[in-house]
């Protein structure tokens, strides 16, 4: 039965590379404007292109997504997203179906992949994570994005989790970002993207439901950023145990 399981798995990830390719360039047709456009617009029109492409994609693999806690966003003015991070799947499921339009911390290098890499870019505040100068950059470019009305989606946990714990430390600067513009923070909760694409294994996919939660937001007044970091992290490892 395992041997099964792992020989459709390699099938379905090249049913889902083969979708990916053809749906993006596609997709990529309806990005063009994206050349174009000013901030805010951009980030509207990208969002709205990246969950029709999304969902499409989503649906034809298997992994329907279901969101939870969209109206926590409700008569909330723009804020900064913090999600756990378990899987390359993750970055498709967040950003295109946040309730609102926003920018994703991403990493620089992937910026640089043919057609993909633009349609990453138009979405992203790039950072390369071994450059002083680049982080310092990308934490002003994420001030400009709060600045401007959108919001801001950060993965505080940095790289994908390997463990097997419900989160890795968070690092401090989405907290230190939150403090600085007085931005209410949203946790954010995956759930089934590692069991779609196993960050311990190399082209593998299985088709899962996938849920995204919102939880109650966490105000950034009146606090420092280690305390308003541990309180994040504890409702986020509270709520996953929970709910795994």
């Amino acid at each position: 039965m395992k041997t099964l399981k792992e020989i459709f798995a390699r099938i379905w990830a090249f049913w889902g590379l083969a979708l990916f390719m053809v749906t993006m360039f596609i997709a990529y047709i309806f990005y063009i404007p994206c050349h174009f456009l000013k901030e805010p617009h951009k980030a509207n029109w990208h969002r709205h292109v990246s969950r029709v492409w999304m969902f499409t994609f989503l649906n034809l693999i298997g992994c329907p997504l279901k969101i939870k806690g969209a109206q926590q966003f409700k008569s909330l003015p723009n804020c900064i997203i913090v999600s756990n991070h378990n899987s390359l799947m993750d970055v498709p499921v967040t950003t295109p179906f946040m309730p609102r339009a926003n920018k994703t911390i991403a990493k620089k290098s992937f910026s640089r992949i043919p057609i993909f890499g633009w349609i990453y870019s138009f979405g992203s505040v790039l950072v390369d994570r071994n450059n002083d100068a680049s982080r310092r950059k990308s934490f002003e470019d994420m001030k400009w994005v709060l600045n401007n009305h959108l919001d801001m989606v950060i993965y505080p946990e940095g790289t994908r989790n390997r463990t097997d714990e419900p989160l890795k430390k968070f690092y401090d600067g989405a907290f230190r970002l939150a403090i600085d513009t007085k931005k209410p923070i949203i946790p954010t909760l995956v759930f089934n993207t590692k069991k779609v694409l196993p960050v311990h294994k190399i082209f593998y996919m299985l088709p899962y439901k996938l849920e995204m939660h919102f939880l109650p937001a966490v105000e950034s007044v009146n606090c420092t950023s280690k305390e308003l970091k541990e309180k994040v992290f504890n409702q986020m490892w509270e709520y996953y145990k929970m709910n795994d």
